[in-house]
């Protein structure tokens, strides 16, 4: 049976699961609430070509506003109303679904901008959980607006984000960076390097807004520093297969291995600093880029490369997703050859009786060890797009949720 009958027929699996269990779950967010779970149910119709899955893309969509209008108070991108709304703009990108513009409520609106001020008193920038998820989806309306004035709303919005951005940065030798708890027990803090909660978001953030001419000058110089920075950051131990550590702790630069995953290590900041350097013009950093992602792809050994289950989020999928990325950005073969690997990967880790379409996720020593999950962000929607952007002929931007296209 070739790969791609497999990967076929895991799909079939996946979106049986998801018919039977995602009504169970009971948040909106992109990442990790039912928004997620429509995105696989939408693209899934458009690569079957079948409108059976996309009337239950609409239901799933349809139940996540209907939360909102009953309470669901949430707000952040992964969890909450953020990621919700950030899907509807998705979902009107793609032509999947047909909404006006002022669709939602602009008390919606006024809420997350105010879940995004009390986030910056704090300087919680976090992607998934603080003030750059809802700056996320307020740069999705900016760029979807036809309206000048209804933009001029958004551009205010992101211009007090950029600012805050700049006030909190941390300045040295070695260019900017932003501090984070990296311990909470512990109470450590230094700067995270990762693309799921660190400066790498931030890098990856900026140079979407940076696309815009008119915000280009003012975030130019803090996207420049904030790539020196994490530059600054590389191993110098040639024999680590990592070339970035997870972080750096009270700017003392150590030598540290990192997982291969979308959410710590290599690639998360490789796609990040390879997307600066695109917007920047600038090819001695769009060269390093590729060169990192380039060396990761000597990672083979799932142990080695830190891997335990096959989801998005720290998995394998995530792997074989970015890396298809990369050979659709840069018809380099390595990477293709890289995302084949991790396909194969990929499949024979769904061996789990109990699991969906036989994949859990791996939760730790701390708590019960294997979970099954529905979401996008480590379940099996997650795992379903993914496969749908292997094997589709046209181009997905569903991963724009990961920071990745």
């Amino acid at each position: 049976m070739t790969i791609e009958i497999q990967l076929r027929n895991k799909l079939k699996e996946i979106s049986k699961v998801l018919d039977a269990k995602a009504k169970n779950n009971q948040e909106v967010g992109v990442l990790s609430g039912v928004s997620g779970v429509a995105l696989f149910q939408f693209y899934y119709s458009k690569f079957l070509n079948e409108d059976i899955h996309a009337d239950k893309g609409a239901e799933t969509i349809t139940r996540a506003v209907e939360l909102i209008n009953n309470g669901f108070g949430f707000p952040t991108f992964c969890t909450g109303i953020a990621g919700a709304c950030w899907v509807l703009e998705i979902l009107k990108e793609e032509e999947f679904v047909e909404l006006d513009d002022d669709f939602l409520s602009s008390d919606l609106d006024s809420y997350l901008l105010e879940a995004m001020r009390a986030d910056i008193k704090t300087e919680n920038y976090d992607f998934l959980h603080g003030a750059m998820g809802y700056g996320y989806y307020f740069l999705k309306r900016y760029q979807n607006l036809t309206s000048e004035e209804a933009k001029k709303h958004y551009k205010n919005y992101l211009d007090e984000l950029i600012a805050a951005l700049k006030k909190s940065s941390k300045k040295n030798d070695h260019g900017i960076w932003w501090e984070s708890v990296l311990k909470q027990e512990e109470g450590i803090k230094g700067c995270n390097l990762s693309l799921s909660h660190g400066i790498s978001s931030m890098v990856n953030f900026l140079s979407r807004i940076a696309e815009h001419k008119e915000f280009y000058d003012d975030v130019r110089e803090m996207l420049q520093q904030s790539v020196r920075y994490i530059l600054h950051c590389k191993n110098k131990d040639k024999t680590l297969t990592a070339t970035f550590p997870n972080w750096i702790i009270e700017e003392n630069v150590e030598d540290n291995n990192s997982r291969l995953a979308w959410c710590y290590g290599d690639l998360g900041i490789g796609i990040s600093i390879f997307r600066a350097g695109m917007v920047l013009g600038d090819t001695q950093i769009s060269d390093e880029a590729i060169a990192i992602l380039k060396y990761s792809t000597q990672r083979k050994d799932i142990e080695e490369a830190g891997i335990q289950d096959a989801g998005l989020c720290h998995g394998a999928y995530g792997v074989l997703h970015i890396y298809n990325y990369l050979f659709r950005k840069t018809n380099d073969i390595a990477f293709k050859e890289a995302s084949d690997f991790w396909a194969q990967k990929a499949l024979s880790m769904a061996i789990h009786e109990q699991g969906y379409a036989g994949y859990m996720v791996w939760r730790g020593a701390d708590e019960e060890k294997w979970k099954t999950e529905v979401s996008l962000l480590e379940g099996v929607a997650g795992i379903g797009l993914s496969i749908i952007s292997y094997l589709a002929p046209f181009e997905t931007k569903w991963d724009e949720c990961l920071l990745i296209s």
